[in-house]
């Protein structure tokens, strides 16, 4: 069984070197390192700059691949039109298990995010910028940035800025369950499809992309559009990071040029040279043949002409020695275990999905297809956020893209392969193990005011359960810094004031260890 990847696996670059610059002589681009590496920056207006991301085809690297200066444009103009500032957001959110370049981005070069994001913020005139991470490597990466940098949420500062985390999951990392956590809510999908242009962080213009859609435009705004298409495609200039893991001799995040041949960035990690089938991506992805892997080169167009999606960068191919519908049965389960449980498609229907795969896989015979194609059809298009779309649409490419292994598991009782694990999934008891850094502060209860209203246990869990008694029982440890806001909002909600929060001594993490090798401009690392 593969292990899960770790957070900052090898990088490697295809050509020249963009977004990975530098790290072939520093594990970490610190302020300085990056200036020397990158150069200075100077600012644009809103106009400009949409018209930089129209210019080199900007489309968001997170898996909509929304055009970046359309989103900008809508802000700017949400913005005026209300008459308030809006807020730019940073989603480092990257919860799905086979995708690792955003955190290497923040890890190793968090201040070419920040560039972008600075970018923008100035141009549009907000005064509120927000980073969203999952993993604690990432939180302490973006703090020390930020630091480095002289950016605080204090009051009375330009320009605001903070660092929200949020769960490592597959639903997190959708745009408004970023915007809900950023407000100090659950970081779940709201429920309801609300553009973020009009109304996002605290119903203001929010301008809500990717981290590396951010990196891409703090390179293009350096360089310039001319010199940005000398890499890639015309029709999509630069570089794009992909995550190839799966049946691979080396997990990786790669840089590479728009038009590579897929082939070729799969035989740089050592994949298998006549896959079963190569998963684009991720999984809410689809699945090409080997066919079909040789035609296509790395680019949205090219994978969506043969069936693929290049989604957000995950890339992972098959072998022949293992079962394809079982590999699929493995991540069916765990998409199904990431609902969030608000409606009824993404809480009955993906349960229902994954346990109709099972039972095709088990001797179900045509029935259980039938009634998996069914399921799968009427999750489809229902769900309250992207989860069950993205779901069902795997399902689908699942049974249309291994159809002789489907035909020998519903006539023949099976393919006669096992199932051995190559596709990445967290390990078990991963949220429960879940790091994070200390603020230095605990919560304190004054007992003779406490009435037991229970209110501060519904907001903070993780921190305050209620006792037989029905009365609160504190951890004995320090707020983590990602529940700090939750933990001040259930001081401000408790009826009888006895809630606190105490200073205690201030723990101070280390920056986090570089990981991988170190890119070259070769494309050895």
């Amino acid at each position: 069984m593969n292990a899960p990847l770790p957070d900052v696996p090898e990088v490697r670059v295809v050509g020249l070197p963009q977004l990975t610059q530098g790290f072939d002589l520093v594990e970490r681009l610190g302020l300085d390192m990056h200036l020397k590496v990158h150069g200075p920056l100077d600012p644009m207006s809103g106009d400009q700059l949409a018209q930089l991301a129209d210019d080199i085809s900007l489309h968001g690297r997170g898996g909509a691949g929304f055009p970046f200066g359309r989103k900008l444009r809508a802000v700017g103009k949400a913005a005026i039109r209300r008459g308030v500032r809006p807020v730019v957001v940073v989603n480092g959110s990257e919860g799905e298990p086979a995708c690792r370049k955003d955190t290497v981005l923040l890890n190793r070069a968090p201040h070419l995010i920040l560039d972008g994001a600075l970018l923008a913020a100035e141009a549009l005139g907000a005064r509120t910028l927000i980073v969203a991470v999952t993993r604690n490597s990432t939180e302490i990466s973006i703090r020390s940035a930020l630091a480095e940098r002289g950016l605080t949420d204090r009051r009375g500062q330009a320009l605001r800025a903070r660092v929200v985390r949020t769960p490592e999951r597959m639903v997190s990392g959708e745009a408004s369950a970023v915007i809900r956590a950023a407000a100090g809510g659950p970081a779940l999908p709201a429920g309801r499809r609300e553009r973020a242009a009009e109304s996002g962080v605290g119903g203001a213009p929010t301008l809500l992309s990717n981290a590396e859609t951010y990196a891409q435009l703090a390179i293009a705004a350096r360089v310039g559009p001319r010199r940005y298409g000398h890499s890639g495609l015309d029709s999509e200039p630069g570089t794009v990071l992909l995550t190839i893991s799966g049946a691979v001799a080396r997990p990786m995040v790669v840089e590479v040029p728009t038009g590579v041949p897929l082939r070729y960035v799969l035989q740089l990690a050592g994949a298998p040279l006549l896959p079963q089938g190569v998963l684009t991506g991720g999984y809410h992805g689809n699945w090409i043949d080997s066919v079909s892997v040789d035609n296509a080169v790395v680019s949205r167009a090219s994978l969506a002409a043969v069936g693929g999606a290049l989604g957000a960068g995950a890339i992972l191919p098959i072998g022949p020695e293992t079962c394809p519908l079982g590999e699929s049965l493995r991540v069916a389960n765990w998409l199904a275990a990431e609902t969030a449980g608000q409606c009824g498609p993404c809480r009955l229907g993906l349960p229902a999905a994954a346990g109709g795969l099972s039972d095709v896989l088990n001797g179900g015979g045509p029935a259980a297809l039938e009634a998996l194609r069914e399921v799968t059809q009427a999750v489809k298009g229902r769900g309250a956020c992207k989860h069950p779309d993205g779901s069902a649409r795997f399902f689908a490419s699942t049974l249309s893209a291994f159809t002789d292994d489907l035909a020998a598991h519903v006539l023949d009782g099976g393919c006669g392969r096992p199932t051995v694990g190559v596709l990445p999934l967290p390990a078990p008891g991963y949220q429960d193990a879940e790091e994070s850094i200390p603020s230095g502060e605990k919560l304190a209860v004054d007992w003779t005011l406490c009435q037991g209203h229970g209110l501060c246990a519904d907001i903070v869990p993780e921190l305050i359960r209620l006792g037989p008694d029905g009365y609160p029982a504190l951890a004995d440890a320090s707020v983590p810094m990602h529940l700090r806001g939750r933990a001040q909002r259930a001081v401000r909600r408790c009826p009888a004031l006895a809630l606190r929060i105490e200073q205690g001594p201030q723990e101070r993490p280390a920056l986090p260890p570089g990981g991988g090798r170190k890119a070259l401009g070769s494309g050895r690392g």
